[in-house]
């Protein structure tokens, strides 16, 4: 009776229940982004408004210094963010998860324990990281040098060829949290009978997992993906706690979300403005686009399964 009674609600009263949210959505989220847009179609003399010069903005930042050597190098790093999500991340949180399941004394615990750093502020993993890996009285090279691996320790954030691994193992421990409470969710949803059959047909620990329990989770890794991709163009607070508002070192902890934070505020460009709006619109477009493709083609393999 109250399920008929819910969906016969008139449309008038459902958007009213909608309202706060759509309001909230269209301020904070669909404003920004239409001004994003306008500042970018227009030059800029400091704060102030001059003529309207279409795609100039766009123009000039892939075809002019420092922007069109910067811009590739950026979303390269924020590619390799996804990439060691996706590697690092994302499948110790499947492990875990998988692994807490089937222990349900101990599972509370260690889901709260793991998912502690992902609770705390970037920001502040991140300055906590950079002085536990400081080359001069930091623990993690004192504890290397007493356990006689001196030659390992080194400036992990001095060394270009080391500090983005650092960005990504620091973004991957802290954000760890995140698929496991999913994908720990999503295994308790699962319907045990399927697990049950596979045994009794003789299949092993691994061949259930592999042949049944994952494709079973596909949409919740699909849907974890597309969330780790958006979270890894969208970097900033690690990357600028570890390596400056400059990426450093020689740029090798450069990120998106720091070139526009740079050009829009530490350029000192007449049209930062212009330009930074255009370097957000294209981080936009490019997060839209990859996430749509994404997650048409997760779906496109999940019919494949069914």
């Amino acid at each position: 009776m109250s399920g008929r009674r819910t969906a016969a609600l008139p449309t008038p009263v459902a958007l009213l229940f909608l309202l706060p949210a759509a309001a909230l959505f269209g301020i904070f989220v669909l404003y920004p982004m239409a001004t994003a847009l306008t500042y970018s179609l227009f030059s800029w003399r400091g704060t102030a408004q001059e003529a309207f010069v279409g795609l100039d903005n766009f123009v000039a930042l892939f075809t002019t210094e420092p922007y069109r050597s910067q811009l590739p190098r950026a979303f390269a790093h924020n590619a390799l963010l996804f990439a060691g999500a996706m590697v690092v991340q994302n499948s110790v949180g499947l492990l875990l998860a998988y692994v807490l399941h089937r222990r349900e004394r101990v599972r509370r615990l260690f889901q709260v324990l793991y998912t502690m750093p992902y609770l705390v502020s970037p920001l502040v993993v991140g300055y906590l990281w950079s002085l536990l890996l400081s080359p001069l009285f930091g623990p993690v090279n004192a504890a290397l040098r007493a356990l006689g691996l001196g030659s390992v320790a080194q400036p992990w954030l001095g060394d270009p060829d080391t500090a983005l691994w650092v960005v990504v193992l620091v973004t991957a421990w802290q954000w760890v949290g995140f698929p496991l409470l999913i994908y720990g969710a999503a295994l308790g949803s699962l319907d045990p009978t399927m697990e049950e059959a596979a045994m009794l047909d003789g299949a092993t620990s691994r061949q259930r997992f592999w042949h049944v329990t994952l494709p079973m989770l596909l949409p919740v890794i699909g849907t974890v993906s597309v969330l780790t991709f958006i979270f890894s163009m969208e970097a900033f607070p690690i990357p600028y706690a570890l390596g400056g508002s400059n990426g450093s070192p020689a740029g090798a902890t450069d990120v998106m979300s720091l070139l526009f934070y740079r050009t829009a505020f530490n350029s000192g460009a007449s049209n930062a403005i212009g330009i930074s709006s255009a370097v957000a619109i294209v981080l936009f477009v490019v997060i839209v686009g990859v996430s749509v493709l994404f997650t048409r083609w997760f779906r496109k393999v999940e019919r494949g399964l069914t």
